[in-house]
């Protein structure tokens, strides 16, 4: 099986940072795009950003202000958080495609989740 485990949520004042980071561990052979969603209280779950092979993709709401990176080595995924504001608040979820050991093909994975809140 594959687990994905979050680290690094928690409270902080509008215009502060947070980092979060996501470490995929199993019977792995490969990872090909990690990412992070997030959901507030009553709203659909969405992207916020994703890292594929090098490239990566942002949430127009997050675009300049937060940045994702990944530690293939590691299986690790990074979302570096600034300038948050309240409307950033959501629980965070990692998410991975992994492909598993005696598999020829991928899954999608999540983690459990990892709370931010953003208020002064």
């Amino acid at each position: 099986q594959v687990q994905l485990v979050e680290s690094g949520g928690g409270s902080v004042q509008p215009g502060g940072s947070l980092r979060l980071s996501c470490v995929a561990s199993g019977t792995i052979i490969s990872i090909n795009a990690m990412g992070w969603y997030r959901q507030a209280p009553g709203k659909e779950r969405e992207l916020v950003a994703i890292i594929s092979r090098g490239s990566t993709n942002y949430a127009d709401s997050v675009k300049g202000r937060f940045t994702i990176s990944r530690d293939n080595a590691k299986n690790t995924v990074t979302l570096q958080m600034n300038s948050l504001k309240p409307e950033d608040a959501a629980v965070y979820y990692c998410n991975s495609r992994v492909r598993r050991v005696g598999t020829t093909y991928e899954d999608t994975y999540w983690g459990q989740g990892t709370q931010v809140t953003v208020s002064s």
